[in-house]
């Protein structure tokens, strides 16, 4: 399965995407958060495939203009295909805006997600804005990641993790990539294309 992930800036060099070979036979779209509504809902058409999003710190537009024909998995667990992929939406607390969590409030948040979390045998994916604490982030408030997401790979050890909101340009897609565990956490900035095999462990 083809997934195309996306966040935080558009690659200038591949606004092109869909007319090259290697995204032909895009199944799905994930954002990652920070991008203009308009560019996703652009994504999905261009592909024809679903996308689903999750906001990130600065998205305050989706509010009165969100992504038409996408789909917000905040706080929510999804299935699509052979796949669960959970969401959670926003950056660390730095200044007191809309989309910001203190570590307490995004612990909240996952524990009202364990009722859903019972009825699924397997987590594959979480998609976030924000980075696990101490994969990717940085000390600055904004960009500090969530602890309360490095418990959630431990418990759950989903296949992948995917996030934005730390602005890298890489040379390699491996660069972009952290394994913790089974877990591959992977940087979105730009965009990443991942094809995933599930193994159904």
């Amino acid at each position: 399965m083809k997934i195309l992930a996306v966040s935080d800036y558009i690659d200038p060099l591949r606004c092109d995407l869909p007319a090259d070979r290697a995204f032909s036979g895009m199944q799905l779209i994930v954002s990652c958060g920070d991008l203009p509504p308009d560019y996703l809902s652009a994504l999905s058409k261009a592909f024809d495939a679903p996308l689903y999003y999750i906001r990130g710190n600065h998205d305050i537009r989706y509010e009165a203009s969100p992504p038409g024909n996408c789909i917000n998995i905040h706080a929510q667990i999804v299935p699509f295909a052979d796949l669960t992929i959970l969401g959670l939406e926003g950056s660390h607390w730095y200044n007191g805006r809309p989309l910001q969590y203190t570590e307490a409030q995004m612990r909240q948040t996952i524990r009202y997600l364990r009722p859903q979390l019972r009825r699924y045998t397997r987590l594959d994916m979480i998609i976030t804005h924000a980075a696990p604490r101490h994969i990717h982030d940085t000390e600055d408030p904004c960009h500090r990641g969530f602890q309360s997401y490095r418990r959630l790979i431990d418990r759950y050890r989903p296949r992948y993790f995917l996030h934005g909101h730390i602005h890298r340009r890489f040379t390699d897609p491996s660069e972009r990539i952290t394994r913790l565990g089974r877990t591959q956490v992977i940087n979105c900035s730009g965009y990443y294309l991942l094809e995933f095999e599930n193994d159904n462990e």
